[in-house]
């Protein structure tokens, strides 16, 4: 399959621009839990998934960037010379953005030639932004004869989607991205950006269940919540002054100061402390193979998003309850932001023909929609292709 995507995308390249590419590309990643923590300076656990946006690129004697993209049949051009682009709330801001940061940080780009296709579903809580953003920010930095770390890269990249794009993201999407390791999940400290690496238990399988909806006030809310929390933080540091995001702070230390806060962001701040928790204990639980302290775990991170942050909904709620009545599956929470996209499943290997068959029928019975279902394993983080 990867072989027979970067044929297709040197012949479309070679009918677009007339000369070869070089390939490169970059996964989509689902959470296993860690939810809304990372722009709290929290701890998530991350893997990326074998679904990947990819990026042919040819550098241009100017310093235009002329963009093509196969999903939506839609070109943009932006020039790096002379006035700074703008955002146009468009797909290729994703790509400018980076552009962008990168010459902001000093990295004088060869303008170039791209075309971009995208395997991770779009809007579904899988994190096509972030692919897109490091697939462009690595083949940019290749074409013109530059390197970065990959920690920095990944900042960049966040900082592209905060300050370009408008999307108060934290970092966690684009550092997996970036470095995603085959058949593991990554436990990350999103202020450090120090990260263990976990081994997937070969006995179970990552489901993926995409419920198909993506409700309309998902990126205003998301940026709602960001701001709640940042309120959260206000209000407590005037009672714990080290206090700079709310992974300072423990659930005694919310419970003492309760009474001073508003009951909504009361709320919000508990999913993070307790959130925080939760991750911490499931990478103790994964290293000892204990996939039934995992599972609740998964369970109550679910509960407390849905209760709490506030950000699942009908869909997400009926997907991880048909998924966890059914033999063999260890837990199931939604991923991603929120308001629809994805649950993530964690399944014993030979029970998951039967939970797709069930899970695809029950769903599409209550909801008359037709579910995508995948089953993925820890993926590498974006590369070249081809060298």
């Amino acid at each position: 399959m990867d072989d027979t995507r970067a044929v297709d995308l040197r012949q479309q390249f070679h009918q677009l621009f007339g000369t070869s590419p070089q390939i490169y590309r970059s996964p989509g990643r689902v959470n296993l839990i860690g939810e809304h923590t990372d722009y709290n300076d929290g701890f998530v656990m991350p893997a990326a998934i074998e679904f990947y946006t990819w990026i042919a690129i040819a550098p241009r004697d100017d310093r235009k960037l002329l963009v093509h993209s196969s999903n939506f049949l839609d070109s943009a051009e932006a020039d790096l010379e002379g006035c700074q682009p703008r955002p146009r709330n468009h797909w290729s801001d994703y790509v400018v953005g980076v552009a962008v940061m990168l010459e902001q940080a000093g990295h004088r780009l060869r303008g170039a030639n791209l075309l971009i296709h995208g395997d991770v579903p779009i809007g579904s809580g899988l994190s096509s932004s972030a692919a897109i953003e490091v697939a462009t920010g690595l083949s940019l930095l290749g074409i013109s004869g530059l390197a970065m770390q990959r920690m920095e890269l990944a900042k960049l990249c966040q900082r592209a989607e905060n300050d370009f794009v408008g999307a108060r993201c934290g970092v966690m999407d684009q550092f997996i991205s970036c470095c995603g390791r085959a058949g593991h999940a990554l436990m990350l400290d999103c202020r450090s950006l120090e990260y263990c690496p976990l081994p997937l238990p070969c006995e179970v399988s990552l489901v993926i269940c995409n419920t198909m909806v993506k409700h309309e006030l998902a990126s205003g809310e998301y940026n709602t919540r960001r701001g709640e929390c940042e309120e959260g933080v206000r209000q407590l540091s005037r009672f714990l002054p080290q206090m700079r995001a709310l992974r300072d702070a423990n659930l005694e230390d919310l419970n003492t100061y309760s009474a001073n806060l508003p009951e909504i962001i009361y709320r919000r701040c508990r999913h993070v402390i307790s959130e925080n928790e939760r991750v911490i204990d499931a990478a103790a639980s994964l290293e000892r193979g204990d996939l039934g302290t995992f599972g609740r775990l998964m369970h109550d991170s679910h509960v407390s998003l849905r209760d709490d942050y506030q950000v699942s909904c009908a869909e997400l709620d009926l997907m991880v309850e048909l998924a966890e009545n059914l033999p063999g599956v260890f837990g199931a929470r939604m991923t991603g932001g929120g308001f629809g996209g994805c649950t993530i499943n964690l399944v014993r290997a030979e029970a998951v023909g039967e939970f797709r068959r069930h899970v695809a029928s029950a769903y599409e019975k209550f909801t008359c929609l037709t579910p995508q279902i995948f089953v993925t394993s820890g993926a590498e983080g974006a590369s070249e292709v081809g060298h």
